[in-house]
């Protein structure tokens, strides 16, 4: 797993739930536009908002639509017999890996007590061959995984915590987790890393907005490119970035799609006001 990876986005009806024909059709268009892999069920596709049930129709969706080498799920909860069970489920469907976030209702939690819970979903999948990537997202769940419970974790199951993705947009934690030496997939949330991910080490990325900018983004990853490139990498990502991303990104799928139902968030998101999105649609259209 490397390269451009989007964190796809959710459809969902009036009731809250779940599309399939939206979700498989922006699959589909991702990874023929540039993506090398998707991951599911992230903070993009809003999974914290979702019950179990449908997120194990969302995996198996995905499952069903692309193929299973290219994906990865967010399977962490801060119950750690639901995310065992999510996980489970996903190995079950095929995966080779999931996203876990920390268990952050607990907050602050000391790394004996990381190194701990980890290793107890490690126990729990047992001999299942499914991976596990740290997610690291302080500004939502209000702590960092130090970089030594990733370097203890590792150590102690090799083959179970293989990489992570980071949100945090601290590239200097990044490269410190490469500098481990333990051959960690390291996947930064900005595809603006791409220019200089494979010097830095990382894995590529994944991020929210390159299910918009997902075809510069090949290019990117590809080879040199004109400085341009990756200019409007950054510029379009600047214009979807913010407190907005989520529902930014999902008004632009729509904007692609012609489907208003891509518009639709689960709360406490909320659909981009019609000011915002004109504002939204004239910024990437710039050059």
């Amino acid at each position: 797993m490397q390269g451009v990876i989007a964190a796809v986005p959710t459809p969902v009806n009036t009731g809250g739930m779940p599309i399939r024909a939206l979700f498989e059709e922006h699959c589909d268009w991702a990874l023929t536009h540039g993506c090398d892999g998707l991951n599911i069920l992230g903070s993009t596709g809003e999974a914290n908002s979702l019950d179990s049930g449908a997120r194990r129709e969302v995996m198996k969706w995905a499952a069903a639509s692309c193929p299973r080498e290219r994906l990865m799920v967010g399977t962490g909860t801060p119950a750690l017999a639901e995310t065992i069970a999510l996980t489970e489920a996903a190995d079950d469907l095929g995966y080779s890996v999931a996203l876990v976030l920390p268990p952050y209702y607990y907050a602050p939690i000391s790394d004996a007590g990381l190194v701990a819970w980890y290793m107890a979903l490690n126990a729990g999948l047992g001999a299942r061959s499914i991976q596990i990537f740290f997610y690291n997202f302080p500004q939502m769940t209000g702590l960092t995984i130090p970089v030594s419970v990733i370097a203890d974790l590792a150590k102690a199951a090799p083959g179970r915590f293989t990489g992570i993705k980071d949100s945090s947009g601290d590239l200097d934690y990044c490269r410190r987790i490469v500098r481990l030496g333990m051959g960690l997939h390291v996947f930064p949330s900005s595809e603006t890393v791409l220019p200089h991910a494979k010097a830095d080490g990382f894995a590529g990325c994944i991020s929210a907005s390159v299910n918009i900018t997902a075809p510069l983004c090949a290019k990117v990853w590809a080879g040199p490119t004109a400085a341009s490139v990756p200019e409007e990498i950054a510029r379009q990502r600047a214009a979807l970035a913010g407190a907005n991303l989520i529902p930014g990104v999902k008004h632009m799928v729509a904007h692609r799609t012609g489907d208003e139902a891509w518009r639709r968030t689960l709360p406490p998101f909320l659909p981009l006001p019609a000011a915002t999105a004109d504002a939204l649609e004239q910024a990437m259209s710039a050059h």
